[in-house]
This record gives structure tokens, C-alpha cells and sequence, in this order.
């Protein structure tokens, strides 16, 4: 079964950047597609962003585009969620996800929170 470990989290300032990590191990059976999620306080978990298992197909929630960067290092089994010019709304803890691709997902993290101070 993969194991999600998320990192990287933390309190910033409006306008800063932080880089979220996921590092994935075990086996994947098939659930090689890694995703963030993010869920802040009373409200419903959302997508964020997510990534195949080559790295080359990324898709984003139209909320983050132009700001959030996903990434994918194979060697090391580690995602990345590059984070410019972060917004207080975007406080929230933030969830790695594996799934097949079919949009489902099957296996989750812990989360890592992100606070954002305006």
C-alpha cells in the first residue's frame, strides 16, 4: 500500500512562497497520479492540483493557476506544490492524495498546514 508523507508547511505573509512536499513510498498498485487537496476551517476539502506519474500531465483548480506549480521528482518518489504569491485565503491544511487517474482517490496523507497572515 503507498504511504503519503507531506511537509513543508508553515505561517507566511501575504505575497510569500512556500514549496509543499510529498514524498510517496510502498507499492502504488496503480495509484501513480498524486494530487494536493487543501481544506480550511469549515469548509469542503477542494482540489488543488495534480500530476501523472511522467510528470507531463498537470492539471489545476482555476483558483491557483498562474501561482501554484506542481512537480514531480521520479527518482525520489516526491511531489512538489510550488506556492507564489500566497493569499490568506489560500490558509488551509493542505492534503496530498494517489490515485489512478481516474479522478478518484484512494490513499491520503496527514496534511501539512499553511497559514497565511495578511
Amino acid at each position: 500500500q503507498v504511504r503519503l508523507v507531506e511537509s513543508g508547511g508553515g505561517l507566511v505573509q501575504a505575497g510569500d512562497s512556500l514549496r509543499l512536499s510529498c514524498e510517496s513510498s510502498g507499492r502504488t498498485f496503480g495509484r501513480d497520479v498524486l494530487a494536493w487537496f487543501r481544506q480550511a476551517p469549515g469548509k469542503e476539502r477542494e482540489f488543488v492540483a495534480a500530476i501523472t506519474r511522467s510528470g507531463h500531465g498537470t492539471s489545476y483548480a482555476d483558483f491557483v493557476k498562474g501561482r501554484f506549480t506542481i512537480s514531480r521528482d521520479k527518482t525520489k518518489n516526491v511531489a512538489y506544490l510550488r506556492m507564489n504569491n500566497l493569499k490568506s485565503e489560500d490558509t488551509a491544511l493542505y492534503i496530498c492524495a494517489a490515485g489512478t487517474g481516474s479522478g478518484e482517490y484512494a490513499v491520503w496523507g496527514q496534511g501539512t498546514q499553511v497559514t497565511v497572515s495578511s
